[in-house]
């Protein structure tokens, strides 16, 4: 398909941070489109409740937030287009994206395309998806009721999934490859005093192992190599994210661990190109940091496009 339109500017992706721009970038009257990608609200969406986001002292279910930022938004001026993303070509200005309904171009773009999550990339991971391996308790916990289950991982985003499957689960066993835990204080209390979660530290999982579904996995002691076979019915795998930055490899300078690589006012390498959330966002991935570079990039997205010198 040939080009369908010109735009000031365009946001790449709708998680926090590219609504949190789309909210900014509308009220300056850029009307902005935003490409929203197949999963709406991001990453965060999947988040059953967030507790620590400013303004919601009981706490905010992360698809709700997202409706809530969209709404505010809209009302603004957005545009939202429910595409997803073929191709970026950053190589002249106005840049171009390529999206299923064609092509559009723009004097600015702010990436925010987030991340996904990570494998663990061993037998049968692959083979048991939807069929016994999770990377989502929101979506799937319920499929669970009664069941014995494991979570891989020890960090904040493991130890909630952990705790919101109790709800369903007869019990939860959290696999952990270090002795001990990454979580905050407060979620790794609540999980060592919850009578339904267990620990496995210092191991890994090897294999994932079943038939119709997921049997058992293939467990190996990081620190003395012993290996055993343990019985489970689902295994939810929790253990960090890539960030969705395949666009732009040979066209943006990224950081070493793949996030893009961004000054202080939020611009990439190539002018006029800002990047938001966990793209771009190494350290702390959380909804309100993102929203917050989400704002901080549309602010400078504005003072691009208003001194007239985006892409030059």
């Amino acid at each position: 398909m040939g080009l369908i339109e010109h735009r000031q500017l365009i946001i790449l992706g709708a998680g926090p941070a590219g609504l949190s721009a789309a909210i900014y970038a509308a009220r300056a009257e850029l009307k902005p489109l935003v490409i929203t990608g197949m999963v709406l609200y991001g990453q965060s969406s999947l988040t059953h409740t967030i507790e620590n986001y400013p303004g919601f002292p009981k706490g905010v279910g992360g698809m709700e937030l997202g409706q809530l930022f969209e709404e505010q938004a809209k009302a603004f001026g957005a545009e939202f287009l429910v595409d997803e993303v073929q191709a970026v070509d950053l190589s002249r200005h106005p840049y171009t994206v390529s999206v299923y309904g064609g092509d559009y171009t723009a004097d600015a773009l702010i990436i925010a395309m987030g991340a996904n999550n990570k494998r663990l990339n061993v037998p049968g991971e692959e083979e048991f998806i939807g069929r016994g391996v999770s990377y989502c308790g929101t979506c799937d916990g319920w499929f669970y009721k009664d069941k014995d289950i494991h979570v891989v991982g020890g960090g904040d985003s493991a130890l909630e999934e952990a705790l919101f499957l109790t709800r369903f689960a007869h019990s939860v066993t959290i696999i952990h490859r270090r002795d001990t835990l990454r979580a905050g204080a407060i979620l790794e209390n609540r999980a060592r005093t919850n009578p339904k979660i267990s620990f496995l530290f210092d191991s890994v999982v090897n294999e994932i192992r079943g038939s119709e579904g997921v049997e058992e996995l293939l467990i190996e002691n990081v620190k003395t190599g012993e290996k055993s076979l343990m019985p489970t019915e689902g295994l939810f795998i929790f253990i960090g994210h890539s960030p969705n930055t395949t666009f732009f490899e040979g066209q943006l300078e990224m950081e070493p661990g793949g996030t893009l690589k961004i000054d202080e006012h939020l611009e990439t390498s190539k002018k006029s190109v800002f990047a938001a959330g966990e793209i771009a966002d190494p350290h702390f991935r959380q909804v309100v940091t993102s929203a917050g570079m989400g704002a901080a990039a549309a602010i400078s997205a504005t003072h691009c496009l208003e001194n007239m010198s985006c892409g030059l």
